[in-house]
């Protein structure tokens, strides 16, 4: 009998409790724990798998030894000593300004007080915080859990002062870690993206960031091998659902779930959300994007005229990824912190990143969504035009392609049009990669430059 998919179980106590299917990852956490202190960053995108991750170290030092019966873990050498766990998860509220962010820290930190019967005293948050853990580390160091850091500044990028006084809260708030070391075993922070990893914890000079470190690439997200093994009962009753092999079905699969890959030469990575629905469901579809709209990513793209079409192929010096600053945001890094966009390659001479969409889910969602904040049509409405397009090309019926062409830019601003040509560009790249169709911008001749090229089995347009 196939264990039951965890399609929503973050909890690593009810996955285990429940018989839900665990992909054992304890190997990477041993490497973690093992040294008598350790302080960790670690960033992945969305539904990847970090709360998950928070709740199985949070099981490890509470001491529950019994849960990991059958893991690697549970058979090493480590130790199994129970610590006091101060657990935050940032991700669970929204957070409008510094009083909001404020009022939240006090409210966890009286919650875990209250868990192991502390009296805090009434105080700023930072004095409060240095009380509790030097209250629960009197006697056993303490291992802190940070679940989602950044979700207060995303939350507010889009109101610079609100982000900023953020970020100081923010500051002040990790300062007391660093300030409290003697008393802390192990601190654990993860979030989504780095961008303001500097400014927050610029005090935390013993933070390893181990977000694009090659000893743990493959923490989080799910290697072909682990797909084969774990999911092997799956895979074959799909299979044999659709009369298909399932070689065929796990290259489909790698085109539509695979290539995540967060450091250099590592292996490549299945979205473990999609992947997890996938089986779930029994049918390939966009899950992951569906979680999360990228507003502010899409925004920023408009605002700074990012050249979309180039999304493909992108290239990015090494030291790109490690500047990240609130008042002067880039697209490119973000959008692969953020999952958008995936390491494909890179040059060891230039130390140079080639970037591009890491599978066909992202790169399909991502660009649907991109066309209905670049042109006039609703989001939703927008396929059918597409495959009117598509239809009426493939009859040859280039009045009618034109027309329907229309609606995508009927409602834009001529100024905008006159100011910005690549906005126009933009929305017919996307048009076209939407159709599955090969097309290339800005194709440079002998004879000067060609707007796009499309191609399709019968034919080439030029336009």
């Amino acid at each position: 009998m196939l264990k039951p998919l965890p399609t929503s179980i973050q909890t690593f106590c009810d996955l285990i409790n429940g018989g839900y299917l665990y992909i054992d990852k304890t190997k990477y956490l041993y490497e973690l724990i093992r040294d008598p202190k350790g302080v960790y960053f670690l960033a992945r995108p969305r539904r990847f798998g970090k709360s998950l991750l928070i709740s199985t170290l949070d099981e490890i030092f509470q001491g529950n030894k019994e849960l990991f019966k059958g893991l690697w873990l549970y058979d090493s050498p480590y130790q199994w000593q129970q610590h006091p766990v101060i657990r935050i998860d940032f991700s669970r509220h929204r957070i409008r300004n510094e009083a909001d962010l404020e009022v939240r820290i006090h409210r966890h930190l009286s919650l875990i007080a209250r868990q192991y019967n502390i009296d805090l005293p009434d105080a700023p948050f930072d004095i409060q915080f240095e009380e509790l853990i030097l209250s629960l580390g009197a006697e056993k160091q303490v291992v802190i859990l940070i679940d989602e850091y950044d979700k207060p500044l995303i939350d507010n990028l889009e109101r610079l002062e609100d982000a900023q006084a953020i970020q100081q809260v923010m500051r002040e708030f990790y300062t007391v870690i660093k300030s409290m070391d003697q008393y802390i075993r192990f601190v654990f922070i993860t979030g989504v993206s780095r961008f303001s990893r500097v400014g927050v914890f610029s005090s935390m000079n013993n933070l390893l960031d181990l977000t694009m470190h090659s000893d743990f690439a493959g923490l989080l997200g799910l290697t072909e091998e682990e797909i084969r093994h774990s999911f092997q009962g799956y895979l074959t009753k799909f299979a044999k659902e659709k009369n298909i092999l399932e070689d065929a079905l796990l290259d489909k699969m790698r085109r539509w779930y695979d290539g995540f890959r967060f450091v250099e030469g590592s292996e490549r990575l299945y979205n473990p959300f999609s992947t997890i629905h996938f089986f779930h469901n029994r049918r390939f579809a966009n899950y992951w994007f569906e979680t999360g709209t990228p507003s502010f990513l899409i925004k920023l793209i408009k605002e700074q005229n990012f050249d979309v079409t180039q999304l493909e192929q992108l290239e990015l010096r090494e030291t790109a990824f490690s500047t990240y600053d609130l008042e002067n945001l880039a697209v490119t890094p973000l959008l692969v912190q953020t999952g958008y966009l995936t390491i494909k390659d890179y040059d060891q001479e230039t130390r140079k990143y080639t970037l591009a969409y890491p599978n066909y889910e992202v790169e399909d969602a991502f660009s649907v969504h991109l066309l209905g904040a670049f042109s006039s049509v609703e989001y939703g409405l927008g396929e059918s035009y597409l495959w009117k397009l598509i239809d009426a090309l493939q009859a040859g019926e280039l009045e009618e392609f034109f027309t329907i062409l229309d609606v995508f830019f009927a409602n834009i601003d001529y100024q905008l049009h006159l100011k910005y040509e690549k906005y126009y560009q933009t929305i017919f790249y996307l048009i076209f990669l939407l159709l599955g169709l090969r097309v290339e911008a800005e194709v440079e001749t002998n004879k000067g430059r060609i707007d796009a090229v499309v191609e399709l089995k019968e034919a080439i347009f030029l336009f």
